[in-house]
Protein backbone atom coordinates (compact mmCIF):
# COMPACT_ATOMS: atom_id res chain seq x y z
CA UNK A 1 0.00 0.00 0.00
CA UNK A 2 2.47 2.26 0.56
CA UNK A 3 4.11 1.83 -2.48
CA UNK A 4 1.30 2.18 -4.43
CA UNK A 5 0.50 5.95 -3.12
CA UNK A 6 4.10 6.68 -3.19
CA UNK A 7 3.69 5.91 -6.87
CA UNK A 8 0.75 8.10 -7.18
CA UNK A 9 2.51 11.25 -5.08
CA UNK A 10 5.31 10.72 -7.50
CA UNK A 11 4.29 10.61 -11.01
CA UNK A 12 0.40 9.54 -10.44
CA UNK A 13 1.31 6.01 -13.07
CA UNK A 14 0.14 3.76 -10.19
CA UNK A 15 1.19 -0.03 -9.54
CA UNK A 16 3.92 -0.08 -12.07
CA UNK A 17 5.79 2.98 -10.74
CA UNK A 18 5.51 1.03 -7.07
CA UNK A 19 7.23 -1.73 -8.88
CA UNK A 20 10.25 0.50 -10.07
CA UNK A 21 10.44 2.16 -6.21
CA UNK A 22 9.91 -0.86 -4.91
CA UNK A 23 13.36 -1.52 -6.47
CA UNK A 24 15.14 1.31 -6.14
CA UNK A 25 14.69 0.87 -2.46
CA UNK A 26 15.71 -2.53 -2.73
CA UNK A 27 18.89 -1.53 -4.38
CA UNK A 28 19.94 1.07 -2.73
CA UNK A 29 20.30 -0.65 0.71
CA UNK A 30 22.85 -2.88 -1.28
CA UNK A 31 24.61 -0.52 -3.21
CA UNK A 32 27.48 0.96 -0.56
CA UNK A 33 29.91 2.39 -4.04
CA UNK A 34 26.74 4.90 -4.21
CA UNK A 35 27.53 6.97 -0.75
CA UNK A 36 29.45 9.63 -2.13
CA UNK A 37 27.17 9.99 -4.88
CA UNK A 38 23.97 10.05 -2.09
CA UNK A 39 26.10 13.08 -0.54
CA UNK A 40 27.03 15.06 -3.34
CA UNK A 41 23.18 14.85 -4.38
CA UNK A 42 21.92 15.67 -1.46
CA UNK A 43 24.18 18.88 -1.36
CA UNK A 44 21.79 19.65 -4.55
CA UNK A 45 18.73 18.37 -4.45
CA UNK A 46 15.35 19.74 -2.34
CA UNK A 47 13.85 18.19 0.87
CA UNK A 48 -2.51 21.31 -10.87
CA UNK A 49 -36.19 30.51 -15.43
CA UNK A 50 -32.45 28.72 -14.58
CA UNK A 51 -32.56 25.05 -15.35
CA UNK A 52 -31.23 22.82 -12.66
CA UNK A 53 -27.46 21.60 -13.32
CA UNK A 54 -26.18 18.62 -14.48
CA UNK A 55 -25.75 15.78 -11.97
CA UNK A 56 -22.08 14.55 -11.88
CA UNK A 57 -21.25 11.21 -13.28
CA UNK A 58 -21.93 7.78 -11.00
CA UNK A 59 -18.16 7.19 -11.01
CA UNK A 60 -17.47 10.27 -9.39
CA UNK A 61 -19.62 10.19 -6.27
CA UNK A 62 -19.32 12.21 -3.23
CA UNK A 63 -17.47 11.37 -0.36
CA UNK A 64 -17.16 13.61 1.90
CA UNK A 65 -14.08 14.09 4.35
CA UNK A 66 -12.84 16.90 7.09
CA UNK A 67 -12.25 19.75 5.50
CA UNK A 68 -8.90 21.30 6.07
CA UNK A 69 -7.00 17.87 5.92
CA UNK A 70 -4.52 17.56 3.35
CA UNK A 71 -5.56 14.90 0.83
CA UNK A 72 -2.37 13.46 1.16
CA UNK A 73 -2.20 10.33 3.29
CA UNK A 74 0.73 10.58 6.10
CA UNK A 75 2.67 8.28 4.13
CA UNK A 76 2.03 9.87 1.00
CA UNK A 77 3.71 13.11 2.44
CA UNK A 78 6.36 10.80 3.77
CA UNK A 79 7.21 9.46 0.32
CA UNK A 80 6.70 13.02 -1.32
CA UNK A 81 9.63 14.09 0.88
CA UNK A 82 11.56 11.29 -0.29
CA UNK A 83 11.26 12.25 -3.61
CA UNK A 84 11.93 15.64 -3.00
CA UNK A 85 14.53 15.84 -0.45
CA UNK A 86 16.67 12.90 -0.86
CA UNK A 87 18.74 11.28 -3.47
CA UNK A 88 15.94 8.25 -3.92
CA UNK A 89 14.18 10.84 -5.94
CA UNK A 90 16.78 11.00 -8.44
CA UNK A 91 17.78 7.79 -8.89
CA UNK A 92 13.86 7.58 -9.38
CA UNK A 93 14.00 10.02 -11.85
CA UNK A 94 16.33 8.50 -13.62
CA UNK A 95 15.22 5.10 -14.06
CA UNK A 96 12.51 6.87 -15.35
CA UNK A 97 14.70 8.86 -18.15
CA UNK A 98 15.97 6.07 -19.17
CA UNK A 99 12.74 3.75 -19.71
CA UNK A 100 11.24 7.30 -21.37
CA UNK A 101 14.31 7.49 -23.88
CA UNK A 102 13.65 3.84 -25.39
CA UNK A 103 10.36 4.16 -25.07
CA UNK A 104 9.72 7.13 -26.97
CA UNK A 105 13.42 7.69 -28.89
CA UNK A 106 11.90 10.54 -30.67
CA UNK A 107 9.91 11.75 -27.60
CA UNK A 108 6.29 11.17 -26.69
CA UNK A 109 4.45 13.34 -29.29
CA UNK A 110 5.60 15.36 -32.57
CA UNK A 111 5.97 18.97 -31.72
CA UNK A 112 5.61 22.32 -34.04
CA UNK A 113 7.84 25.19 -33.00
CA UNK A 114 6.26 28.94 -33.16
CA UNK A 115 8.14 31.98 -34.63
CA UNK A 116 7.45 35.17 -33.63
CA UNK A 117 9.44 37.66 -35.57
CA UNK A 118 12.69 36.94 -34.73
CA UNK A 119 11.96 34.73 -31.58
CA UNK A 120 11.00 30.86 -31.47
CA UNK A 121 9.01 28.69 -29.16
CA UNK A 122 10.63 25.50 -29.52
CA UNK A 123 8.88 22.62 -27.08
CA UNK A 124 10.78 19.62 -26.69
CA UNK A 125 8.80 16.56 -25.87
CA UNK A 126 10.41 14.69 -22.72
CA UNK A 127 9.85 11.55 -20.21
CA UNK A 128 6.84 10.14 -20.80
CA UNK A 129 4.31 13.56 -21.02
CA UNK A 130 6.43 16.09 -19.41
CA UNK A 131 7.81 19.15 -22.05
CA UNK A 132 10.71 20.97 -21.66
CA UNK A 133 11.12 23.95 -24.14
CA UNK A 134 13.56 26.32 -25.59
CA UNK A 135 13.05 30.09 -26.52
CA UNK A 136 15.35 31.57 -28.46
CA UNK A 137 16.53 35.03 -29.97
CA UNK A 138 16.74 34.08 -33.73
CA UNK A 139 18.94 37.29 -34.25
CA UNK A 140 21.07 36.80 -31.92
CA UNK A 141 21.38 33.18 -32.23
CA UNK A 142 20.88 32.74 -27.96
CA UNK A 143 18.36 30.39 -26.09
CA UNK A 144 16.59 30.32 -22.55
CA UNK A 145 15.68 26.52 -21.74
CA UNK A 146 12.43 26.10 -19.40
CA UNK A 147 12.61 23.01 -17.17
CA UNK A 148 15.33 21.19 -19.20
CA UNK A 149 14.38 17.74 -17.62
CA UNK A 150 16.31 15.50 -20.34
CA UNK A 151 19.55 17.06 -20.80
CA UNK A 152 20.32 14.91 -24.04
CA UNK A 153 17.03 15.57 -25.57
CA UNK A 154 17.76 19.67 -25.12
CA UNK A 155 21.55 19.86 -26.03
CA UNK A 156 20.69 17.91 -29.61
CA UNK A 157 17.40 21.03 -29.74
CA UNK A 158 20.38 23.28 -28.91
CA UNK A 159 22.86 21.85 -31.45
CA UNK A 160 20.53 21.47 -33.97
CA UNK A 161 19.05 25.17 -33.59
CA UNK A 162 22.76 26.22 -33.57
CA UNK A 163 22.15 28.64 -30.16
CA UNK A 164 24.19 29.25 -27.43
CA UNK A 165 22.30 28.23 -23.91
CA UNK A 166 22.71 31.43 -21.40
CA UNK A 167 19.73 30.49 -19.09
CA UNK A 168 17.84 27.76 -17.53
CA UNK A 169 14.08 28.50 -16.28
CA UNK A 170 13.40 26.29 -13.92
CA UNK A 171 9.61 26.67 -12.69
CA UNK A 172 10.13 24.50 -9.00
CA UNK A 173 12.11 21.28 -7.89
CA UNK A 174 10.46 18.69 -9.16
CA UNK A 175 13.20 16.12 -10.68
CA UNK A 176 10.49 15.83 -14.25
CA UNK A 177 11.46 19.15 -14.55
CA UNK A 178 15.04 20.10 -12.84
CA UNK A 179 17.01 16.71 -13.75
CA UNK A 180 19.22 18.23 -16.41
CA UNK A 181 20.06 21.26 -14.26
CA UNK A 182 23.43 19.56 -13.84
CA UNK A 183 24.64 18.57 -16.99
CA UNK A 184 23.48 21.45 -18.95
CA UNK A 185 24.89 23.65 -16.87
CA UNK A 186 28.29 21.89 -16.49
CA UNK A 187 28.54 21.76 -20.76
CA UNK A 188 27.69 25.59 -20.99
CA UNK A 189 29.70 26.93 -18.15
CA UNK A 190 28.22 30.74 -18.46
CA UNK A 191 25.11 29.20 -18.25
CA UNK A 192 22.91 30.60 -15.28
CA UNK A 193 19.92 28.34 -13.86
CA UNK A 194 17.46 30.79 -12.14
CA UNK A 195 14.29 29.77 -10.00
CA UNK A 196 12.68 30.47 -6.46
CA UNK A 197 15.34 30.21 -3.74
CA UNK A 198 11.98 28.72 -1.53
CA UNK A 199 12.42 25.40 -3.94
CA UNK A 200 15.91 24.40 -3.50
CA UNK A 201 16.08 24.36 -7.41
CA UNK A 202 19.68 21.86 -8.21
CA UNK A 203 22.37 23.81 -9.32
CA UNK A 204 20.73 27.31 -8.97
CA UNK A 205 22.65 30.35 -9.81
CA UNK A 206 20.33 33.19 -10.09
CA UNK A 207 17.51 33.28 -7.04
CA UNK A 208 14.32 35.50 -8.38
CA UNK A 209 11.20 36.74 -6.39
CA UNK A 210 8.20 37.57 -8.14
CA UNK A 211 8.28 39.90 -10.83
CA UNK A 212 11.73 39.92 -11.16
CA UNK A 213 12.53 40.14 -15.03
CA UNK A 214 15.48 38.29 -17.21
CA UNK A 215 16.64 39.79 -20.22
CA UNK A 216 18.41 37.72 -22.68
CA UNK A 217 18.76 39.77 -26.18
CA UNK A 218 15.53 40.86 -27.24
CA UNK A 219 13.88 38.52 -24.82
CA UNK A 220 11.96 39.83 -21.90
CA UNK A 221 10.75 37.31 -19.46
CA UNK A 222 9.20 38.14 -16.14
CA UNK A 223 8.98 35.49 -13.56
CA UNK A 224 5.50 35.33 -11.45
CA UNK A 225 5.07 33.53 -7.99
CA UNK A 226 2.22 30.69 -8.16
CA UNK A 227 2.73 29.03 -5.25
CA UNK A 228 0.85 25.72 -4.47
CA UNK A 229 1.90 22.95 -6.19
CA UNK A 230 5.55 23.42 -4.62
CA UNK A 231 6.46 26.18 -2.19
CA UNK A 232 8.33 28.31 -4.46
CA UNK A 233 6.87 27.37 -7.84
CA UNK A 234 7.32 30.05 -10.43
CA UNK A 235 5.69 30.12 -13.96
CA UNK A 236 7.28 32.55 -16.56
CA UNK A 237 6.05 34.95 -18.93
CA UNK A 238 7.28 35.95 -22.21
CA UNK A 239 6.49 39.78 -22.77
CA UNK A 240 5.20 39.99 -26.40
CA UNK A 241 5.45 43.54 -26.92
CA UNK A 242 9.81 43.74 -27.59
CA UNK A 243 8.84 41.36 -30.99
CA UNK A 244 5.16 42.55 -31.29
CA UNK A 245 3.85 39.18 -30.96
CA UNK A 246 1.78 37.41 -28.55
CA UNK A 247 3.00 36.82 -24.91
CA UNK A 248 4.03 33.05 -23.81
CA UNK A 249 3.42 31.81 -20.25
CA UNK A 250 5.97 29.13 -19.45
CA UNK A 251 3.60 27.47 -16.55
CA UNK A 252 5.52 24.28 -15.27
CA UNK A 253 2.92 22.60 -13.15
CA UNK A 254 0.91 25.02 -12.29
CA UNK A 255 -1.40 25.20 -14.98
CA UNK A 256 -2.40 22.55 -17.96
CA UNK A 257 -4.76 22.40 -20.87
CA UNK A 258 -7.99 22.01 -19.36
CA UNK A 259 -6.11 21.17 -16.02
CA UNK A 260 -4.22 22.34 -12.72
CA UNK A 261 -1.38 20.74 -10.99
CA UNK A 262 -2.14 19.33 -7.69
CA UNK A 263 -1.36 21.12 -4.46
CA UNK A 264 1.58 18.88 -2.67
CA UNK A 265 3.47 22.03 -0.36
CA UNK A 266 0.06 24.62 -0.14
CA UNK A 267 -3.94 24.66 0.22
CA UNK A 268 -6.69 25.71 -1.64
CA UNK A 269 -6.63 29.52 -0.84
CA UNK A 270 -3.10 29.37 -2.05
CA UNK A 271 -3.15 27.58 -5.49
CA UNK A 272 -6.32 29.85 -6.29
CA UNK A 273 -4.83 32.75 -5.49
CA UNK A 274 -2.03 31.55 -8.07
CA UNK A 275 -4.30 30.71 -10.23
CA UNK A 276 -5.74 34.15 -10.24
CA UNK A 277 -2.10 35.64 -10.80
CA UNK A 278 -3.02 33.63 -14.43
CA UNK A 279 -6.16 34.74 -14.94
CA UNK A 280 -4.91 38.56 -14.80
CA UNK A 281 -2.91 38.06 -17.81
CA UNK A 282 -4.46 38.69 -21.41
CA UNK A 283 -6.58 36.59 -23.20
CA UNK A 284 -4.53 35.85 -26.50
CA UNK A 285 -1.50 35.11 -23.90
CA UNK A 286 -0.55 31.46 -25.39
CA UNK A 287 -0.01 28.65 -22.55
CA UNK A 288 2.54 26.30 -22.78
CA UNK A 289 2.31 23.84 -20.24
CA UNK A 290 4.98 21.14 -18.55
CA UNK A 291 2.72 18.25 -19.30
CA UNK A 292 0.72 16.45 -22.37
CA UNK A 293 -2.80 15.98 -20.08
CA UNK A 294 -4.80 17.80 -22.69
CA UNK A 295 -7.08 14.64 -23.26
CA UNK A 296 -7.55 13.11 -19.63
CA UNK A 297 -8.15 16.88 -18.47
CA UNK A 298 -10.51 17.63 -21.26
CA UNK A 299 -12.75 13.92 -20.16
CA UNK A 300 -13.02 15.60 -16.70
CA UNK A 301 -14.13 18.63 -17.79
CA UNK A 302 -16.66 16.98 -19.78
CA UNK A 303 -17.82 14.98 -16.40
CA UNK A 304 -18.32 18.37 -14.30
CA UNK A 305 -19.68 20.45 -17.23
CA UNK A 306 -21.14 18.37 -19.77
CA UNK A 307 -22.76 21.40 -21.42
CA UNK A 308 -20.03 23.40 -22.24
CA UNK A 309 -19.62 23.55 -25.88
CA UNK A 310 -15.93 25.34 -26.08
CA UNK A 311 -15.04 22.35 -24.21
CA UNK A 312 -16.42 19.58 -26.78
CA UNK A 313 -14.56 21.53 -29.65
CA UNK A 314 -11.64 21.77 -28.48
CA UNK A 315 -11.70 17.58 -27.26
CA UNK A 316 -13.00 16.49 -30.94
CA UNK A 317 -9.43 18.77 -31.97
CA UNK A 318 -7.47 17.23 -28.83
CA UNK A 319 -8.10 13.54 -30.16
CA UNK A 320 -7.57 14.11 -33.80
CA UNK A 321 -3.97 15.56 -32.91
CA UNK A 322 -3.50 12.99 -30.40
CA UNK A 323 -4.46 9.95 -32.55
CA UNK A 324 -1.68 11.23 -34.61
CA UNK A 325 0.70 11.39 -31.71
CA UNK A 326 1.06 15.09 -32.25
CA UNK A 327 1.08 17.68 -28.94
CA UNK A 328 -1.71 19.94 -28.33
CA UNK A 329 0.13 23.15 -26.83
CA UNK A 330 -0.11 25.93 -27.19
CA UNK A 331 -3.69 27.17 -26.15
CA UNK A 332 -3.96 30.20 -24.94
CA UNK A 333 -5.59 31.84 -21.86
CA UNK A 334 -8.85 32.96 -23.54
CA UNK A 335 -9.59 29.17 -24.36
CA UNK A 336 -8.52 27.90 -21.48
CA UNK A 337 -10.90 30.35 -19.74
CA UNK A 338 -13.93 28.91 -21.70
CA UNK A 339 -13.60 25.27 -20.74
CA UNK A 340 -10.85 24.63 -18.03
CA UNK A 341 -13.15 24.03 -14.71
CA UNK A 342 -9.80 25.14 -12.39
CA UNK A 343 -9.67 28.57 -13.79
CA UNK A 344 -13.87 28.65 -13.50
CA UNK A 345 -14.35 28.68 -9.69
CA UNK A 346 -16.63 31.69 -10.35
CA UNK A 347 -18.99 30.09 -12.54
CA UNK A 348 -22.47 29.70 -11.66
CA UNK A 349 -22.59 26.54 -12.96
CA UNK A 350 -19.99 24.90 -11.69
CA UNK A 351 -20.49 26.53 -7.85
CA UNK A 352 -24.41 24.77 -7.95
CA UNK A 353 -23.28 21.64 -9.02
CA UNK A 354 -20.15 21.04 -7.04
CA UNK A 355 -19.67 24.61 -4.95
CA UNK A 356 -20.17 23.47 -1.06
CA UNK A 357 -21.71 26.95 -0.11
CA UNK A 358 -20.39 30.20 0.75
CA UNK A 359 -17.83 30.19 3.64
CA UNK A 360 -19.12 31.21 6.76
CA UNK A 361 -18.53 35.09 6.62
CA UNK A 362 -20.12 34.98 3.21
CA UNK A 363 -16.57 35.15 1.95
CA UNK A 364 -16.31 34.70 -2.37
CA UNK A 365 -12.79 33.76 -2.19
CA UNK A 366 -13.57 31.86 0.55
CA UNK A 367 -16.38 29.48 -1.02
CA UNK A 368 -14.21 29.50 -4.45
CA UNK A 369 -11.40 27.77 -2.89
CA UNK A 370 -13.70 25.26 -1.75
CA UNK A 371 -14.71 24.77 -4.97
CA UNK A 372 -11.24 24.25 -6.18
CA UNK A 373 -10.50 22.07 -3.49
CA UNK A 374 -13.45 19.54 -3.93
CA UNK A 375 -12.20 19.84 -8.07
CA UNK A 376 -9.52 18.33 -7.69
CA UNK A 377 -10.35 15.92 -5.25
CA UNK A 378 -12.44 14.55 -8.03
CA UNK A 379 -10.01 14.83 -10.38
CA UNK A 380 -7.90 12.96 -8.55
CA UNK A 381 -11.05 10.02 -8.26
CA UNK A 382 -11.55 10.43 -12.07
CA UNK A 383 -7.78 9.71 -12.87
CA UNK A 384 -7.63 6.47 -10.49
CA UNK A 385 -10.70 5.21 -12.21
Amino acid sequence: MAAVVAATALKGRGARNARVLRGILAGATANKASHNRTRALQSHSSPEGKEEPEPLSPELEYIPRKRGKNPMKAVGLAWYSLYTRTWLGYLFYRQQLRRARNRYPKGHSKTQPRLFNGVKVLPIPVLSDNYSYLIIDTQAQLAVAVDPSDPRAVQASIEKEGVTLVAILCTHKHWDHSGGNRDLSRRHRDCRVYGSPQDSIPYLTHPLCHQDVVSVGRLQIRALATPGHTQGHLVYLLDGEPYKGPSCLFSGDLLFLSGCGRTFEGNAETMLSSLDTVLGLGDDTLLWPGHEYAEENLGFAGVVEPENLARERKMQWVQRQRLERKGTCPSTLGEERSYNPFLRTHCLALQEALGPGPGPTGDDDYSRAQLLEELRRLKDMHKSK
